[in-house]
């Protein structure tokens, strides 16, 4: 009798010893995964940058992860002050999260540079190879991964629209970041572009709120025919200030951010950053699964908008031509 029971109470051991696997994944599974999502253009009020996070929230929530039930978001708005989105990223750092989300060159160089073990989602960030970030776009290596939105690459391409909208266009100013790697890269595509259609070209600088004063001054006294203003955080995080001022001075404006526009420049030919943000969460759940950064390709966007503010056009004293309007993607009356 004594060795039956002894038996039985193994064979039932063995039992429970076989569950032990499926009970450590099922415990694994529902473990709280925690992310740190640094904002780097946005303050907590800004409009698009939560409609960009509802957009994240939502892939991430039909992926069946949940702030508060299986996922803790920890979020930091930097609001473009660059020094902010630096200080953030050491915070974010120091409390190890199971991944990191940014948005914008300055604050991923940062995390870049301070990790290289916790895993790095990033966006708005237009030449990750050259910039050092990654590897390759197809295998990134390292911890790092995310959405190349290829802003630079379509300087000319907004060029091509101002000529559009100013046949007489033959003279541009560029307003650039000169602490932000990324603005160089885009100072060269907007160059380039400018020498295929034969534009005068001038670069004027700005990294904080008295050199934007500054360049104001310098293009009042320029007088260009036109502003291209580069995607950069402080400069968005400056959008309102921007757009007076260009409208005070009647100059043609285009823009990297739609934001800009809907601060009241005149147009931005940019990236559907909506579906970019939504993309990310596909990232995050494939890592929660196992995967790691670097073996995750880098992906590009496939839908680019024109956006047009006729309330602006109106103030600078322009008529946007139909065919402008006929391809437009969305317009602000």
């Amino acid at each position: 009798m004594a060795i039956h029971i002894r038996r039985r109470e193994f064979i039932v051991a063995l039992g429970s010893a076989a569950t032990w696997p499926l009970a450590a994944l099922a415990q694994q599974a529902e473990r709280m995964r925690r992310i740190g999502l640094l904002l780097a253009a946005y303050t907590q009020a800004d409009r698009e940058g939560q409609t960009r996070i509802a957009a994240f929230l939502d892939t991430l929530h039909r992926l069946r992860w949940t702030d508060g039930r299986n996922i803790q978001i920890d979020y930091r708005w930097a609001g473009g002050d660059t020094d902010r989105g630096y200080s953030f990223a050491k915070e974010l750092v120091r409390s190890a999260p199971d991944v990191i989300v940014v948005n914008g060159y300055p604050a991923l160089a940062e995390l870049h540079r301070l990790t290289s073990t916790i895993s790095i989602v990033f966006t708005q960030v237009s030449d990750p190879v050259g910039s050092g970030l990654v590897a390759g776009l197809a295998r990134p290596g390292g911890n790092v991964t995310g959405m190349s939105v290829q802003m630079a690459e379509q300087e000319g391409k907004r060029l091509e629209l101002l000529k559009k909208l100013l046949p007489n266009f033959s003279r541009l100013a560029v307003l650039s970041n000169p602490t932000n790697p990324y603005c160089a890269i885009a100072v060269g595509e907007a160059r380039r572009g400018a020498a295929a259609l034969n534009l005068q070209f001038e670069v004027v600088e700005a990294s904080d709120a008295p050199s934007l004063e500054a360049a104001f001054l310098s293009l009042s006294r320029i007088r260009p025919d036109a502003v291209l203003v580069v995607a950069d955080p402080f400069l968005a995080g400056e959008r309102v200030r921007i757009a007076d001022q260009m409208i005070k001075e009647k100059l043609p404006s285009i823009y990297s951010y739609h934001e800009h526009v809907r601060a009241g420049g005149l147009m931005t030919y940019t990236t559907n950053y909506y579906d970019v943000f939504r993309r990310q969460g596909l990232f995050i759940d494939k890592i929660f699964k196992g995967a790691k950064p670097g073996d995750l390709p880098v992906q590009q966007p496939t839908k680019f908008e024109l956006m047009l503010n006729l309330k602006t056009a109106k103030a600078l004293g322009l008529t946007i031509p139909p065919t402008l309007l006929a391809i437009a993607d969305e317009v602000i009356e």
